[in-house]
């Protein structure tokens, strides 16, 4: 093992010990750096120069690498850098490296009519139709990232209609359930002999229908496709989708942004403004009233 494959372990140590950021933070970082390092060609952390960085990212740009994914291994490398000079070592100081600018797409919503055919759509008694219901409600209901709906168990408080939730980072955030998010998930479970301990559960295709453990993501992804295919919804759907129509459906009903941050799970703030714009009544009643008056008064 090279001096920057060790620091690089220890590095990926310290987010899970020190700075307890989850799972998926680790991998993904490691993977950027490990592809990093390897690209570059570096052994040591004094390897870490502007001109192996600069190198690193024009091969990036000219691989056709989208803009996001280059700006998540400028974030990676940064952050490995703030560890090393932490440490006390020599190193390349992160401000010289500059984070490229990304222009922030357009945020997709379901029409509350598309909404509306989607979770109607698995109609079915038998167990299958009632779990991908369950789910679909769910997902509106709570707007939960696909990773935390799959890592739900089967507490919730009923009474109260709320699930805790360990999040991104390890935070915990209560989510609530719609009546009828409620009603289907009783409908769901009420079918359910099964001793498992997860909420949504893979289900075989037999014909006596067996549990398989606790449902993964693609297979929830494959079921939102699924339906909304068959509801005959054009645009691509996706479980994300769903959490982007329940922050949506938050805002244009009156709700404000800091409740709105809260029930996301989001940590800065700016990550939930982005709703901001397909929602803001007051800009939209102001437009209403003086855009165009004298036109109107014609």
């Amino acid at each position: 093992m090279t001096e920057i494959e060790k620091l690089m372990q220890d590095y990926l140590s310290y987010l899970e010990i020190e700075k307890n950021r989850s799972r998926k933070t680790q991998e993904n970082y490691g993977r950027y750096l490990k592809v990093f390092i390897k690209e570059s060609g570096i052994r040591s952390a004094r390897d870490i120069t502007q001109d192996t960085v600069r190198n690193f990212r024009l091969k990036l740009a000219k691989g056709d690498t989208k803009k996001i994914t280059q700006s998540y291994y400028v974030i990676a490398i940064r952050s490995f850098l703030k560890y090393l000079i932490k440490r006390g070592m020599k190193a390349l100081s992160p401000e010289m490296i500059e984070l490229p600018k990304v222009t922030r797409r357009e945020i997709e919503v379901l029409s509350y009519d598309e909404l509306e055919r989607l979770v109607g759509t698995p109609a079915g008694s038998d167990i299958r139709s009632l779990r991908d219901r369950a789910i679909l409600e769910t997902l509106f209901s709570t707007g939960l990232r696909l990773s935390e709906l799959c890592s739900l168990d089967r507490y919730i408080d009923w009474k109260r209609g709320e699930i805790s939730i360990r999040g991104k980072g390890d935070k915990l955030r209560v989510v609530f359930l719609s009546p009828t998010a409620k009603e289907k998930l009783k409908a769901y479970l009420d079918k359910r002999t099964d001793t498992e301990e997860a909420l949504f559960v893979s289900i075989s295709k037999a014909k006596v229908p067996k549990v398989l453990g606790r449902v993964i993501p693609r297979a929830v992804e494959r079921l939102v496709d699924f339906y909304a295919r068959k509801a005959g919804i054009a645009k691509k759907v996706h479980p994300h989708l769903l959490r982007h129509s329940f922050a949506t459906d938050l805002l244009v009903n009156g709700a404000d942004l800091r409740s709105v941050q809260e029930l996301l799970g989001h940590a800065n703030i700016a990550t939930t403004q982005i709703y901001t714009h397909l929602t803001n009544k007051e800009l939209r009643e102001v437009h209403s009233a003086f855009h165009g008056v004298r036109r109107k008064e014609k």
